[in-house]
């Protein structure tokens, strides 16, 4: 099962130029895992689209309440954030070996704990998952 970080969600939901790649990827998948991380996040990307003008407010709802009908509905399996996630996230960080930031090292914790593949359209964020050996599958535009 994938695990899928925001960059791909907000691909998914929101009109870029990995949607389409991406949107193929998540339907082949049964219920994708995200986390209550990825949730935040998706209506933070939303927001700053929105207060960028990328989209408009009626875009920027639409987006996030068939968001919220799709958790509702149970289409994807949805994570909480663990103490132990923070804490390998917290390890992965203090071995000052990759460009890791806070809520990457979130994501790649979470996947691992879960034994999930992530999948990310971040490049630095899919070197770290292999540099720190968990299963990643990075979706980037260069690769269209």
């Amino acid at each position: 099962m994938f695990y899928v970080d925001t960059s791909v969600l907000t691909a998914y939901y929101c009109p870029e130029p990995l949607s389409e790649r991406v949107e193929q990827l998540l339907r082949e998948q049964v219920k994708p895992a995200l986390s209550y991380l990825t949730e935040v996040e998706l209506f933070s990307a939303v927001a700053k689209k929105v207060r960028t003008e990328e989209m408009g407010r009626a875009d920027g709802n639409r987006i996030v309440a068939q968001f919220s009908a799709h958790l509702e509905a149970d289409l994807f399996t949805l994570i909480p954030v663990a103490k132990h996630h923070w804490r390998l996230a917290k390890a992965w960080i203090g071995l000052f070996s990759t460009p890791l930031r806070t809520l990457d090292a979130l994501h790649l914790a979470i996947a691992s704990v879960e034994g999930l593949e992530l999948v990310t359209s971040d490049k630095p964020l899919s070197q770290a998952a292999d540099q720190l050996g968990v299963k990643a599958h990075c979706i980037a535009e260069d690769s269209l």
